[in-house]
């Protein structure tokens, strides 16, 4: 089943459930309110709405409307936790190369990870709004899953059940306020603004022989300002898997249901397939020709981010925004 949210009721959205093709929908009305209530409760109402998405599809629901993406909110408009791995090497190695660093070993065997934004999620098609261009305006392009309660101290194979839901996020990054941050050997804050998720979150069922092994196993394409920009296969040089992150986050702490776990940047080692964030293609480019080309973003550039399953049918609907600037308040 697909599940968004529509913005209204209150900043935690209202729950829908969606249709597979992405043009109809159906409030969730007597099973859950948001999303984040589903999945407090999720092995009560898992059922209930896929009982209600099938309905949707067959054409026997009732209050179906059609589809807007400009009315959704994010899935999840605010989570408890958003923690992001930084699980393709291929990406950790080029920008550790660009500056003369190897990749340490322990990089291969424990999942690199941060404590990122969950306050709240911009929209699909909600502008991203930056003060100034010299902060070094990043897309990141991922895949992002949502887990149930997860106890501390699961394996990997305990944790592969608890991934509810997967989805697609826009991990928005301020680069040239990164270097700063983490000169300071505590980590991002500054440089890690408000993230844009997908317009749905779908089960893993939903995904057929895409998902394996706790992967995706499809491109995700990219477009910035109307022009392809990468489409990096995100099952190919993932080093570390769904479960095995949703594993790492929990070792010592356990994960609160709706818990957001984010793959990192896709990349593969085959660079002709693009990039997903700047950051990366400017690293290529380093390393081909002594320095990057390619500027970060400015405003009224737009980015679309998007997968879609082996018959070119859109999965999680398109992340679609445009940068602007944001006024300093008076």
């Amino acid at each position: 089943m697909k599940l968004g949210s529509l913005k209204e009721g209150g900043r935690d959205g209202s729950l829908i459930v969606v249709s597979r093709d992405l043009t109809r929908a159906v409030r969730a009305t007597g099973i859950a309110s948001t999303l984040q209530q589903a999945l407090d409760d999720w092995s009560n109402a898992a059922p209930r709405l896929n009982a209600l998405a099938e309905s949707l599809d067959a054409g026997d629901a009732d209050g179906v409307f059609d589809l807007d993406v400009a009315k959704l909110a994010a899935p999840l408009p605010r989570a408890y936790e958003f923690v992001d791995g930084s699980a393709y090497l291929p990406h950790v190695a080029r920008v550790r190369r660009a500056r003369g660093a190897e990749v340490p070993e322990s990089f291969y065997t424990d999942p690199l990870m941060y404590q990122a934004t969950s306050a709240g999620f911009l929209g699909p098609r909600d502008t991203v709004k930056v003060v100034s261009e010299d902060y070094g305006i990043d897309l990141e392009a991922e895949i992002v899953v949502i887990t149930d309660d997860v106890p501390m101290a699961v394996t990997p194979e305990q944790a592969a059940g608890h991934i509810q839901l997967v989805g697609l996020v826009n991990d928005v990054s301020l680069r040239n306020l990164i270097p700063g941050e983490l000169a300071k050997g505590f980590g991002f804050l500054q440089s890690k603004p408000r993230s844009a998720l997908s317009p749905v979150f779908v089960t893993p069922d939903e995904l057929g022989d895409a998902w394996r092994d706790n992967k995706l196993h499809l491109p995700l394409l990219t477009h910035v300002n109307g022009d392809w920009f990468g489409a990096p296969e995100a099952g190919v040089d993932m080093q570390f898997d769904f479960a095995q992150l949703v594993a790492h986050a929990a070792k010592t702490r356990p994960l609160t249901a709706g818990t957001i776990v984010g793959s990192g940047t896709i990349a593969n080692e085959d660079t002709a397939k693009g990039a997903s964030c700047f950051a990366e293609r400017r690293t290529v480019e380093a390393l081909e020709h002594g320095a990057p080309k390619t500027p970060f973003m400015a405003f009224g550039d737009t980015v679309r981010i998007e997968m879609f399953d082996a018959g070119g049918r859109s999965i999680f609907g398109a992340i679609e925004q445009v940068i602007e600037r944001q006024a300093r308040p008076e």
